[in-house]
């Protein structure tokens, strides 16, 4: 459900462009375009709002490749501020002529948010800035960059979260008054990841499985936050319970060397591919017959929105957002953060009984078909733009 305050400080005079209906002119600020769950939602977000009748334009803070491609060819323009230092004022500059040309300056996350709300100094009432927070804040106990993202905070007009979750951590954590507050939560194309046999066949002969392999899926950069380790440490006891057990990684980072060591030491490396980074996730996931996610920490996971739009079973790690998202012991499983014997438990029950999976698999699509649309998400955020630009 989507939370908003309750507004009392209208401002009269921008009446005009935040009624209920008009275009608006929207610049998305990013740290980068690289293949992740914020930057998908970006990228998502911002072609339906183009769709809807919106102006775009992404504004990039690194040079970058990823989703870059995906958002020209929708028809919009990406700005890259190529940074190349710690404080880069060629950043500011170009974020600030840019922002010139908007109505709304969406920063996503700590370093945008900082940028942008620098490059608006002295600007006046409009562009109205706001920041959406995309995860728990993990990064900001750093001092430096909780102080940073607090200076923005306070040149910001509204702040949304990803899950009511990360919404009470901001809150509670007095980054954020609970009354510039809202909770809208992430969206996805639901209609792309419906699953077919012949769906789950091409699947399947794209990743080189075998058509009877029993498969755990992950989706999610190789970074300590995603925790795949643990995932790998449940292996041996599942492999020995499963002869046609695989396990398929999707995504690539910093611990993809350490991680293919740690399933060889563990004798798994021949269940486990490491698939990489890839573009076309959409296509790979009817190939899991469970999907796994032993994160640390999330704030309102895109693959487990991608995976229950998909309809699979899921066991997921209690952590952020990931109870909004799976109903345990409805479509799927949650265990506690960091236990392999829990995980390795509920991974275990729903490889064992297939009739358990395809029942939370199929309340997972329903889930997903009601709950996860792009197209809510896109007017959620139509109603919080408004809102920002009626408020001092």
């Amino acid at each position: 459900m989507l939370r908003y305050a309750a507004f009392s400080d209208r401002d009269p005079e921008m009446s005009d462009r935040s009624g209920n209906s008009g275009a608006l002119r929207v610049l998305h600020v990013v740290d980068s375009l690289e293949r992740g769950g914020l930057e998908r939602v970006v990228t998502d977000l911002a072609v339906e709002q183009r769709r809807a009748g919106h102006e775009v334009t992404v504004f990039s803070i690194l040079r970058t490749g990823g989703f870059l491609g995906e958002i020209e060819a929708a028809g919009i323009p990406v700005r890259i501020g190529g940074k190349t230092r710690a404080f880069d004022l060629g950043v500011i500059r170009a974020l600030r002529a840019e922002a010139a040309r908007h109505d709304i300056v969406n920063a996503h996350n700590f370093t945008p948010s900082y940028y942008s709300a620098v490059a608006l100094l002295l600007r006046g009432r409009t562009p109205a800035h706001v920041v959406t927070c995309h995860d728990m804040g993990t990064r900001l106990r750093d001092r430096k960059l909780r102080a940073f993202f607090a200076f923005s905070l306070r040149r910001t007009r509204r702040a949304a979260m990803v899950s009511r979750q990360v919404r009470d951590w901001y809150v509670e954590s007095k980054l954020v008054p609970a009354d510039r507050a809202v909770t809208i939560t992430n969206g996805i194309p639901v209609e792309r990841f419906r699953a077919t046999p012949e769906r789950r066949a091409a699947a399947r002969r794209a990743l080189g499985l075998a058509a009877d392999a029993l498969v755990v899926g992950c989706v999610g950069r190789l970074v300590p936050v995603k925790n795949h380790a643990l995932l790998l440490e449940c292996l041996p006891h599942l492999a020995a319970r499963h002869a046609n057990l695989a396990v398929v990684l999707v995504g690539d980072g910093e611990l993809g060397t350490m991680l293919r060591e740690r399933a060889a030491s563990l004798g798994v490396a021949e269940r486990v591919l490491f698939a990489g980074e890839r573009p076309n996730v959409t296509d790979l996931l009817p190939a899991f017959d469970v999907f796994a996610q032993p994160s640390l920490s999330e704030g309102l996971s895109i693959a487990l929105l991608e995976a229950s739009a998909t309809g699979l079973a899921i066991v997921a790690t209690d952590v952020g957002g990931n109870r909004e998202i799976v109903g345990d012991g409805e479509t799927g499983l949650l265990v506690p953060s960091g236990d392999v014997d829990a995980l390795t438990a509920a991974l275990e029950r729903l490889l064992s009984v297939a009739d358990l999976r395809a029942r939370f698999g199929a309340a997972a699509a329903e889930w997903a078909e009601r709950n996860a649309s792009i197209a809510a998400m896109r007017e959620a955020y139509d109603r919080f733009y408004r809102d920002a630009l009626a408020t001092r």
